[in-house]
């Protein structure tokens, strides 16, 4: 189970659990496939030219599944003495979360929910998994410098700060859409900055649709998505012998990124000729991930508006078209 904490003014990343792959990978992972990004890939055009910026331990730039996918990154952190250009993942979690994201469709490892969409890697957590509030309100003003569309934090806090709040606020009101885990403490309370009004909050389920049982809830939980054993990419450092670059984690941290793929995925399709033919805000974006949502135990502070499945809207369209109501007796 995976979780970053912040404690006071200092940011840590609690340790997480994580299964070695030792088998050989060539596979659309289960979470993938629950939120049918397959159905969705080409009218989304598989994410291409949707520009997320992913803050979190850093990312193996190196890893067969992700070197197309990495435009560029940015080093906040103490680690490589501060060293800006190096943003290497010495813990393995970024790297886990960009593989869920965008992991390219190349025929072998795994395949991302996005597999063309481009990532921005923006380091915020060193390699002993702790870093400071403030670095992470420095990436994201580097990230809307850097026009991205999406941001990602798999990341959360027992409680605010406010120069990180106001710089997401200043995204948002760039239209970027700010995705965040909503936490594992295993109990129902607010964490930060999934907790934000203006953040996407993520719960997470197991690939059977139960609420995982690690998750915290509240009220600003917006959707579920698969969060337990999830396999992704892993840095080839961090991998023992004969052991294959993945490995299956758990944790809203692994949520979080199925929603940005899947965003980047409606983003494209929302601003094609066919649709809206235009940029979408901040809030009809949000509107429209929340279309692609089922309801499963109907309980708000578990799984907020449901669980992401892309092809929603299609099957209510189906069923609209089968079930159409006889109003004839009202005319």
């Amino acid at each position: 189970m995976t979780t970053n904490t912040l404690t006071g003014d200092a940011v840590t990343l609690l340790p997480f659990q994580a299964e070695d792959v030792t088998h050989h990978i060539k596979e659309i992972p289960k979470g993938v496939q629950m939120i049918q990004a397959p159905a969705f890939w080409e009218k989304g055009k598989y994410g291409k030219g949707v520009k997320i910026a992913v803050l979190d331990t850093g990312c193996d730039k190196r890893h067969p599944d992700l070197e197309d996918r990495i435009i560029g990154g940015r080093n906040f952190t103490d680690d490589d003495g501060g060293n800006e250009q190096i943003f290497t993942d010495y813990n393995g979690h970024g790297t886990h979360v960009a593989g869920t994201i965008a992991a390219t469709k190349n025929d072998r490892g795994v395949v991302g929910v996005a597999p063309e969409a481009s990532l921005l890697i923006l380091k915020v957590l060193n390699h002993e998994g702790s870093g400071r509030p403030e670095w992470i309100a420095k990436a994201i003003d580097y990230a809307i410098d850097q026009h991205v569309q999406i941001i990602n934090m798999s990341l959360s806090a027992g409680r605010g700060h406010e120069e990180m709040h106001e710089a997401i606020k200043r995204a948002v009101n760039q239209g970027i859409i700010v995705v965040c885990a909503a936490g594992n403490t295993w109990k129902e309370e607010m964490r930060y900055p999934a907790a934000y009004n203006e953040c996407t909050s993520v719960g997470a389920v197991d690939f059977n649709g139960e609420t995982a049982h690690f998750l915290t809830k509240n009220n600003e939980v917006d959707l579920t998505a698969p969060g337990v054993n999830v396999l992704s990419c892993y840095p080839l450092d961090l991998v023992p012998n004969q052991a294959e670059p993945y490995k299956v984690i758990s944790g809203t941290s692994m949520s979080s990124p199925h929603v940005v793929g899947a965003l980047a995925l409606v983003l494209n399709y929302c601003q094609s000729d066919s649709q809206f033919n235009r940029t979408l805000t901040e809030d009809e974006l949000y509107a429209q991930i929340l279309k692609c949502t089922i309801p499963l135990s109907g309980i708000k502070t578990e799984e907020g508006n449901g669980l992401l499945y892309l092809t929603a809207p299609e099957l209510l369209a189906d069923y609209w078209r089968q079930n159409k109501p006889d109003l004839s007796q009202y005319s």
